[in-house]
């Protein structure tokens, strides 16, 4: 399973086939669900979820899914080795585009997406509405998720818990000890079992992955300066260098039994309240496979 990277990039193409299915082919309860979802969400606040494990392409529907992308994120998606990496890259980028045409209109041709240096994605295209529009995404496991942002700075980070094949979940949790502060380590080790340990420490992890992406550090920030805090990993604060930071929110979301998801946020705004910036999640599985399932059927109608 590849991308091909010589294939000509088709917006017009990508434009008609999310229009036609979103006008023809979807669930009515899906469809039903996400326009309620972004009726009662505050400008282009978005907060999507793909399960890719329903998603199981042929060569041929994951080249012709690939073509909807400009070149260069065909490039990198194909530097995965893994074919389920490269299906979660896949299907990330086609999240961050079609999202983008949604919240804020822009065509598809028209979308210019860049990265950091550390790699973080923004969209370069200039919006007089919401000049401060971010977004943010992450994928791991059978997960693919993106949120984004009018005014305030957002960071996601999926986490898919597993046991470690060649090790114990203690010499595993150990060997990150250096990016842990000891109030961190402590909350760690105390939490019971080595499978409880392991769930905490991934908790931990996520919410420092989850900052570092939302002001598009890598892990180079220094992670031991980050110290969390919670309430039964509700009401959670972060503290820099040993200084509470006021203007951040965070909050967890249990996909699943293995699946976390932790959002950040970053308050640009003193009078902005942290309940207006909190919704959940939206499954759009069946939306976004329906788009790309439908992509093959529609090029061959087009040379046909």
């Amino acid at each position: 399973m590849s991308s091909s990277s010589s294939s000509s990039w088709r917006p017009a193409v990508a434009a008609e086939v999310i229009l036609s299915c979103k006008a023809n082919a979807l669930r009515s309860e899906t469809r039903g669900m996400l326009e309620e979802k972004e009726k009662t969400s505050s400008g282009p606040r978005r907060r999507w979820l793909v399960d890719v494990a329903q998603w199981r392409p042929s060569p041929a529907q994951f080249q012709a899914a690939a073509t909807l992308l400009p070149p260069h994120d065909r490039r990198a998606i194909a530097r995965f080795v893994r074919e389920d990496d490269r299906k979660r890259a896949l299907v990330s980028r086609l999240l961050q585009y079609s999202l983008i045409h949604h919240a804020l209109g822009i065509p598809l041709h028209q979308i210019r997406i860049n990265r950091t240096l550390e790699g973080k994605p923004y969209l370069q295209n200039k919006n007089a509405s919401f000049p401060s529009f971010n977004f943010n995404t992450s994928h791991q496991g059978d997960y693919v998720g993106i949120a984004s942002e009018p005014m305030c700075l957002v960071g996601l980070d999926i986490v898919c818990i597993s046991n470690p094949q060649r090790e114990t979940a203690l010499e595993f949790i150990s060997s990150f000890t250096s990016y842990l502060t000891d109030h961190e380590w402590n909350c760690i080790v105390s939490s019971g079992t080595p499978d409880e340990m392991l769930n905490e420490f991934c908790r931990y992890w996520c919410l420092k992955e989850a900052f570092v992406k939302a002001i598009g550090a890598g892990v180079g920030f220094g992670l031991q300066r980050l110290e969390f805090h919670h309430v039964n990993w509700t009401n959670i604060s972060l503290c820099i260098d040993g200084e509470e930071a006021r203007k951040w929110r965070f909050w967890l979301f249990k996909l699943d039994a293995m699946h976390l998801v932790f959002m950040s946020h970053l308050y640009r705004l003193r009078s902005i309240k942290c309940g207006y910036y909190h919704s959940s999640f939206v499954l759009v599985t069946c939306y976004l496979l329906t788009i790309i399932n439908n992509i093959a059927g529609f090029h061959c109608k087009r040379s046909s």
